[in-house]
């Protein structure tokens, strides 16, 4: 890529990063403005106005918007098209402190770094000095990422009349929250294919890239991306005064011991092609008693975050079930070992406690209400759902929650049990094998862009984009017996939450991400590298765009 490219995608990475655009505030409209105005001012988008379009997040209260932008190959018809995608918005700046005016400024941070570099760590500060790093809120994760696509498709039209097939980017706000922008653009894509006949080869993200482990010195392209499930358990002990406790079952035990079996247990994670997704871990664990008393509390929550490679919902469904039931086992079993203790101690007779090990899915408890209830446990359920419909307080974890609670209320059962659930949201995984036709494709595309790059920089492609990306709408399984156990285990789909499934079956495509070089996205210490990110990563892209579009 030669040096006036690489200086083009630095302007406009700087002038992305200078529109301040966290999540979930005005200054994400803005920013997908000044992407629609950087690309109204090229002369291809001069003359084909209409080939930019904004797609609106539906019944945002902010308004929000993505751009998508069309770009036709001149030289002769083509219906091969790659989708492209990179989002616009940003985390916070409160972890800049004093320095939030500078956040969005790279260059003044950069020097103003440079005033403090003393008090930086020690990495951040070699980085630093070694001049070849920039900083900012945005600039690594991903807006140079997005100055990249945007450049490159400039280049593109520079020469159109000599450029066969079609590009499609799309600028996607809300990544950063719930992936409203990219939910909301899936359709478009399936409207423009229908529309212009596009055969969709590929989904191409830039996403940022960084090193894997300390002393990694590989850059890498990922082909496929991890997915993502929210396993929950919904526990319901039995409540006791603290002055009889082994009287009762404690649901905190049950959610610790659930915790103890599952959180960070490799036998969890998901292996293909000696790619291994990371083990599941908490993202939260409380008790749902509302007031202090000395009563114990008789239900509690948890979930954790499940990456997957390979195993689909039915399949995590399942070993959760089996995980629960072994905890609740184990809880049970120590329950008994410390009873019989304590009547040792206290010369009491020892008597087994009377506990089971229960746990089912969502759906089973579902379908054990409704055989008792009929209709009317779905007129209870819909009425609560339109309830918190009303109060936007209410996240889409707590709705799925509230269902739960609510299902289980009105059940008759009143034992101990846990219920496992799915809460939202759903990043399905995909991987790229190589067994169909698109996806072969795609494998060669990239081998041919990384070995045929010049350059000091060790490239490596390998499975699986690590983060949770906006690249998993890209496919969604096609069995309906996966489909199910995601739709009927997850309480409030369809209302408050739910996915365009059918067009991401529709699209089902391969996936892949080129990225920027930095550290520390999400810190106040953000930072791209400058030469891989504007010298090395446009020329990847590029070279696996024109591969997939020749073959």
């Amino acid at each position: 890529m030669n040096k006036q490219i690489s200086a083009r995608i630095e302007e406009i990475a700087v002038a992305l990063t200078n529109q301040l655009s966290v999540v979930e505030t005005p200054g994400e409209l803005d920013s997908v403005q000044k992407v629609f105005e950087i690309f109204s001012e090229m002369d291809y988008y001069k003359k084909h106005p209409d080939y930019l379009k904004f797609v609106d997040v539906p019944n945002d209260k902010l308004g929000r918007k993505s751009l998508i932008a069309i770009m036709k190959g001149e030289k002769k018809k083509s219906d091969k098209t790659i989708i492209m995608i990179g989002h616009t918005d940003t985390v916070g700046i409160s972890d800049y402190g004093t320095l939030k005016h500078l956040a969005n400024k790279p260059y003044e941070l950069t020097e103003k770094f440079k005033e403090i570099a003393s008090t930086l760590p020690p990495e951040v500060r070699k980085d630093l000095e070694s001049g070849e790093y920039l900083f900012g809120r945005g600039l690594f994760d991903m807006k140079t990422g997005d100055a990249i696509i945007m450049a490159v498709m400039e280049e593109i039209s520079k020469d159109i009349g000599n450029f066969e097939g079609n590009l499609i980017f799309a600028a996607v706000c809300d990544e950063e929250g719930n992936s409203g922008g990219m939910l909301s653009v899936i359709p478009e894509f399936i409207k423009l294919q229908e529309k212009e006949n596009f055969d969709y080869l590929a989904l191409l993200d830039t996403d940022y890239m960084t090193s894997e482990y300390e002393g990694d010195e590989n850059k890498y392209v990922y082909i496929g991306t991890v997915g993502k499930l929210m396993p929950s358990f919904y526990v319901v002990g039995k409540e006791t005064h603290v002055g009889e406790s082994f009287k009762g079952v404690d649901a905190n035990q049950i959610a610790a011991e659930i915790t103890t079996r599952i959180n960070l247990n490799a036998d969890f994670c998901d292996i293909a092609e000696g790619e291994v997704s990371l083990p599941p871990i908490t993202l939260r664990q409380r008790d749902l008693k509302p007031e202090y008393s000395v009563q114990t509390a008789k239900t509690a929550t948890l979930f954790f975050n499940y990456a997957t490679h390979i195993s689909t919902p039915d399949e995590v469904l399942n070993k959760m079930i089996k995980a629960g039931k072994e905890a609740f086992q184990n809880t049970i079993d120590s329950l008994n070992t410390q009873y019989k203790r304590f009547c040792k101690l206290a010369r009491r007779k020892f008597k087994k406690l009377p506990w089971e090990s229960r746990v089912i899915s969502y759906e089973e408890l579902y379908q054990k209400v409704k055989a008792e209830m009929g209709d009317e446990l779905d007129k209870q359920l819909e009425k609560l759902s339109n309830t918190m419909l009303k109060d936007e307080s209410i996240d889409q974890r707590d709705f799925a929650l509230k269902i739960v609670e609510e299902t289980h209320k009105l059940w008759s059962d009143r034992e101990p049990i846990v219920i496992v659930y799915f809460t939202p949201p759903y990043y399905p995984h995909i991987y790229v094998e190589g067994k169909r036709p698109k996806e072969k494709a795609l494998l060669e595309a990239v081998a041919d862009a990384v070995n045929s790059t010049k350059t000091d920089y060790k490239l490596v492609y390998k499975k699986f984009f690590p983060y949770i990306s906006d690249l998993s709408y890209g496919a969604a399984p096609k069995d309906p017996k996966i489909i199910a156990a995601l739709k009927n285990n997850m309480p409030g789909y369809g209302t408050k939450y739910s996915l365009p499934l059918e067009e991401m079956q529709k699209l089902d495509l391969p996936v892949l991400d080129i990225g920027a070089f930095g550290k520390d996205a999400h810190k106040f210490t953000e930072r791209i590298e400058k030469r891989y990110s504007f010298e090395v990563a446009p020329v990847l892209v590029y070279k696996t765009i024109m591969n997939l579009l020749s073959k």
